[in-house]
Formats: C-alpha cells, sequence, structure tokens
C-alpha cells in the first residue's frame, strides 16, 4: 500500500471523527532529520458557516496559518507525510489514531486509547 492510498484510509476517519463530532485535534510530528518545520496542527475552523480545517505551520522560529476545505487539507497534508513528517496524530473523543512509518517506510496505523475527553469546541458549536 503507498502513502496515498494508506493516508486516505486515515483521513477518512479523520472526516469521520468530524461528522461525528468526537475530533479533537490533527498532528503531524516526528521528522526526518532537523528541518525548520516542526510540526503541523490542524483544527476545525467554521469560514463563512462552512466548517473547514485550520492548518497551523510550526517552524523553529515562526508559525503560519492556512485555512482549508476539508478535502484540500487532506491533498496538502499528503505531500508532508514522508517529508519531512513520519507520523500524523488523530487525537478523538473515543480514540488516539497514529500514522506512521517506519525507518524502511514500512506504514502502520495504530489505534490507542483516546488523550482527550472533549470535541473541538468549534466542532461542537458548528453541528448544533
Amino acid at each position: 500500500m503507498d502513502f496515498s492510498e494508506s493516508f486516505s484510509e486515515f483521513y477518512d476517519q479523520v472526516k469521520s471523527s468530524l461528522a461525528y463530532g468526537t475530533f479533537a485535534k490533527l498532528t503531524l510530528a516526528k521528522t526526518i532529520g532537523n528541518t525548520d518545520l516542526m510540526n503541523i496542527y490542524v483544527r476545525p475552523i467554521v469560514d463563512e458557516g462552512i466548517l473547514k480545517m485550520e492548518l497551523k505551520y510550526k517552524f523553529q522560529r515562526d508559525e503560519q496559518m492556512e485555512i482549508h476545505t476539508i478535502d484540500k487539507a487532506k491533498e496538502i497534508l499528503l505531500t508532508y507525510i514522508n517529508n519531512p513528517f513520519l507520523s500524523a496524530i488523530l487525537f478523538t473523543t473515543e480514540f488516539d489514531l497514529t500514522y506512521k512509518l517506519n525507518k524502511k517506510r514500512a506504514i502502520s496505523i495504530i489505534e490507542s486509547p483516546n488523550t482527550f475527553m472533549n470535541p473541538s469546541d468549534v466542532l461542537l458549536d458548528y453541528l448544533k
């Protein structure tokens, strides 16, 4: 399975958690080497009455934000998998889901107990 196919499966869980109101946050982490871009934090945001995703790029000395549709955010995040990020973690109120690449670039998707008890406030307000 390649990165785009496996990440699409992972991102389907992101979309489900948004639809069911369980999404807490999404983080891309664990970079390859010493890169300027350290993390990408993703959270839902309502823009002109439409649920979208805010991508916050955390650099060593700066931060930048972009707002995209849910599907466009997936396309953008996919470009960062394996370059430079080796993991993406979806935090929901039901479970945490980790998308991970090892040194040989083997893909694993691991479910673990939830870290967050409450979903994103923006998402809760939007779903009301």
